[in-house]
Parts: C-alpha cells; structure tokens; sequence
C-alpha cells in the first residue's frame, strides 16, 4: 500500500458537496411548495374561480337595468380585483402563518438560493390565479352577452405582469412586517382595491386628489392594461402603466430577496 492511500485512510477526506443546478433546485423548491399546499390546492383554485364568477354576478346586482358598457367595463374589471386578491391578501396571509408555524424559517435554512424561494412561490400562485382569470372573463360572456375582442400578447403579458406584481408586493409585505400587522395589512388592501379603486367603476367618479394618488399606485394601472387585453377595440392602455407596474414589481421583488438573505 502507497504512502499516500495510508495518508488517505489515516485522514480521510470530507465527501466533495454535490453540484446541483439552479434549474433543479428551482423545480424541486416548486413540487415542495405544492407538496405543502397538497389536496388544499384544487380546492383554492375552485374557490378563486368562484371567486371570479362571483365578482362578475355579484357586482351586476348593484347596478339594476345595467347597459352594454356598463357591463362590459365591470366584466374587465374583474380579472383584476381576482388577481390582486390573490396577491395582496392570500399571499401575505400565507406567508405569515408559514413564519408564524416555523416553516419559512426552515425553508431560509435551506441550502439553496434564496431568491429560489421567491420564485418558487410567485410561480405557485401565478398557477392558482390563471384559471380564476379565465372563469372569470367565461361567466362574464355568459352571463352580460359581451363580445370581447382578445389582443392575445397584450392579455398574456398583462396577466403575467399584474400576477407578479401583486404576490411581489404581498410577499413584500409578509416578509417586512410581523405576521399579525401583515393579516391586518392584508384585510384592509382588499377593501381598499374592492371599494376604492377605480376598477370596477370609472376613475372619473373619484375626487381628483384621489384620482392623483391612484396614477402611481398600481391598481389603476393593472386594470387598465388587463382590460386593453380583454377588449382592444374600447379599451387602451399607456406605457405610463406598463412604467408604473415595473416599479412595482421591482420594488415588491427587492424588498422580498432582501429579506430573505437578511441574517437573522
């Protein structure tokens, strides 16, 4: 036996780490975060259609004898208030019982890329709330008689962009603030964007200092360029928009990485 293989069992060496690609860690991070949603996962993806459905309806019944237009501009609408439900309030509450029961804590522990956490979790719930959208834009052609006219890229990258702008910017808030104030924040965001936000109603019927405050906030925004996807021919949007929601979102995903590498 050579010097060096007694050197080698005298002392041997620790086993080399193994070399896991980020693609691999990202979709291993992805059937983990559906692994703990589980069964519930179905179940939240019904509900959030019925959601939608119920948004289209329900809305419908406050205005009586409503019009072509009327319809048309609350049926857009819709998409919007779903997917900022899902972002602002669903996404914070989830993330704040995940802090609150130990598993984000263990989940940061984990020997991965941090940012890997964010992106798994933006990708779970961008997969719940895309049927909801589609529910939604159904019911409302079904129930008002609507004619739509789809301007498909548009559609797509409005629906991805408000998606990830609205779980950025809840993750944000789950991950800043402590668990109990982020619920509290949650529930009121979301009678801020049903109440308050000219997405369901036109912006002109808000007083003009309000209406100032919406041109930076997101929802506006958001509602505008989904609805320029829904329906081309009466709707439009702005690159002021498209500007707006890019600040959002890279203003929800710094703030949410930055926590997440944050030592403890």
């Amino acid at each position: 036996m050579s010097e060096h293989a007694v050197a080698d069992r005298a002392n041997p060496r620790p086993p080399a780490p193994v070399q896991v690609s980020l693609a691999t860690t990202y979709l291993t991070l992805l059937r983990w975060t559906l692994a703990q949603i589980g069964a519930m996962l179905p179940l939240i993806i019904v509900v959030q259609a019925m959601l939608a459905a119920g948004i289209v309806v329900g809305f419908g019944f406050l205005i009586p004898n409503i019009d072509a237009a009327t319809a048309l501009f609350l049926s857009t609408g819709a998409p919007t208030v779903l997917l900022l439900t899902i972002g602002l309030v669903m996404v914070p509450q989830g993330v704040s019982r995940s802090r609150t029961d130990g598993t984000f804590t263990y989940m940061r522990g984990l020997p991965v890329a941090r940012p890997l956490l964010l992106a798994a979790d933006l990708t779970v719930w961008l997969l719940i709330g895309l049927p909801s959208v589609a529910v939604g834009v159904l019911v409302a052609t079904l129930r008002y008689d609507i004619a739509l006219s789809f301007d498909w890229p548009v559609l797509i990258a409005a629906t991805l962009l408000v998606t990830l702008m609205a779980t950025a910017v809840g993750y944000a808030i789950a991950v800043s603030l402590p668990p109990m104030l982020a619920q509290l924040v949650s529930q009121v965001l979301v009678f801020f964007v049903l109440l308050f936000s000219p997405v369901t109603f036109g912006v002109g019927q808000l007083p003009e200092w309000f209406q100032a405050v919406h041109d930076i906030l997101p929802v506006r925004p958001a509602a505008d360029l989904l609805r320029a996807g829904l329906a081309s021919d009466v709707f439009g949007a702005s690159l002021r928009d498209l500007a707006v929601l890019l600040a959002w979102t890279a203003a929800g995903v710094v703030i949410s990485v930055r926590a997440l590498v944050r030592r403890r």
